[in-house]
């Protein structure tokens, strides 16, 4: 096992290696207790605080530009998974994010992460059918599109895609696909507004102090969308297939069955 509290040029004898030009050495913690994985940082990247663990081998982290203040994130990365972190993410607070089992995580451009905020493509321990024993909860991939805002609390589970220019709101939990410029609400999330844009600058600290429309502030003109249901999002990663488990009876044949009798088919 490994561990390297700065990001630098660094490999080993197990092929584990970080490229990263530029050296980051404050707060950050990477544990690395297997072989070949990967760091990449962009040499422009901004980091405020990083807790990485790589628990078996093969795992990737991508680390892009960034032009705000950066983020901070603590992740985990297992066997032969991946997060990717797009240019300019950028959050309040320290966020989750775990990729095993072959998933990835991925986060495109100028997403606002707010606080206290999850992304998880695994549930951490398996669960299995009693019948047949075979997992219920398997891994998928998770896509975060580029300029989404995810309110404080708000979580992504595997299987989560949300297009460009959306807002998930507060306490959310992101389960399934949510289109691009739109909001989405609730546990599950549902999309509860379309056609829809959003800006950083904040209410208060930001002038001007009132922001009845766009004209008074800058505009993201390459996010401003209508709302396309069936628009692929870019990048998106293919699912983890389905583990189908073998047909329990239903009510009404056990029911039957209690009875001595059969359902007709």
């Amino acid at each position: 096992m490994k561990k390297l509290t700065r990001l630098d040029t660094f490999s080993d004898d197990d092929g584990n290696v970080v490229e990263s030009p530029t050296v980051f050495d404050k707060n950050i913690a990477i544990t690395i207790r297997g072989r070949n994985n990967r760091i990449v940082v962009d040499p422009r990247a901004r980091i405020k605080r990083l807790l990485v663990v790589f628990d078996c081998d093969n795992g990737t982290l991508v680390i892009g530009p960034n032009a705000r203040h950066g983020f901070a994130m603590n992740i985990r990365i297992g066997q032969d998974s991946t997060v990717k972190i797009g240019a300019d993410v950028t959050t309040t607070t320290t966020c989750i994010v775990s990729a095993v089992e072959g998933a990835t995580v991925e986060f495109g451009d100028d997403v606002m992460i707010a606080s206290d905020n999850e992304f998880r493509a695994d549930d951490g321990h398996p669960i299995f059918e009693v019948d047949t024993g075979l997992r219920v909860n398997p891994v998928k991939d998770i896509r975060i599109g580029s300029h989404v805002w995810f309110g404080a609390q708000a979580a992504a589970l595997g299987g989560a895609v949300v297009g460009d220019g959306s807002v998930i709101g507060f306490r959310s939990v992101v389960t399934r696909r949510i289109p691009n410029n739109c909001i989405a609400v609730g546990t599950p999330a549902k999309v509860v507004r379309r056609h829809i844009a959003w800006e950083r600058p904040h209410l208060s600290f930001v002038a001007p102090p009132y922001k009845p429309d766009i004209s008074s502030i800058p505009k993201s003109e390459d996010y401003w969308m209508h709302t396309e249901e069936d628009a692929p999002v870019e990048g998106v990663v293919p699912e983890a297939p389905l583990i189908v488990t073998a047909a329990r009876p239903g009510i009404v044949e056990r029911i039957l069955e209690r009875f001595g009798y059969e359902k007709v088919r």
